[in-house]
């Protein structure tokens, strides 16, 4: 009985953890996958307004002069576990999203129940902030728990941009 149980059981678990397919991504999703799939370094940054962590990521200039001191790095940031809000005065806040390099998105999940997201283009995400260093289309990099050092992402920036 155990055994046909678990025979019953394991091809609903593979299909629950197995990523979506492309067909199955959100506009947000394939909006994302079309910019990272540039030649340039890409960092693609998970934030919520009401999330502590990201309000201090953005204080005393963090994030804008980031952005400001790395003009050929494109920059994505997704709102997510917001009701699909666009909250660009909470960015505008911290002279963010004015910036040529910089697209901002939202995620259309709620924050709690049934639609939040916990997987973005097919890649856990299960925290926030989570930023993303991303080139041509790869994963070089993933900050999935808190706040990022701008000095530790500098160098990884660096890293993505060198031709190996």
């Amino acid at each position: 009985m155990i055994r046909k149980f678990v025979a019953c059981l394991a091809p609903l678990l593979i299909a629950l953890s197995a990523p979506r397919s492309e067909s199955g991504w959100l506009p947000v999703e394939l909006a994302v996958k079309e910019i990272v799939a540039s030649k340039e370094v890409t960092i693609v940054h998970f934030w919520a307004p009401w999330c502590v962590n990201c309000i201090a990521e953005k204080r005393d200039n963090g994030w804008a002069g980031f952005i400001e001191r790395n003009p050929g790095v494109r920059f994505v940031f997704v709102e997510m576990w917001n009701d699909g809000r666009d909250s660009r005065d909470a960015l505008a806040k911290y002279d963010l999203g004015a910036q040529s390099n910089l697209t901002t998105l939202a995620h259309p999940g709620p924050r709690r129940g049934q639609g939040r997201m916990q997987s973005f283009m097919g890649l856990p995400v299960t925290w926030t902030p989570t930023t993303w260093v991303v080139r041509d289309s790869r994963l070089n990099f993933a900050f999935n728990y808190g706040e990022i050092r701008f000095p530790s992402l500098q160098q990884l920036v660096s890293d993505a941009g060198a031709d190996w």
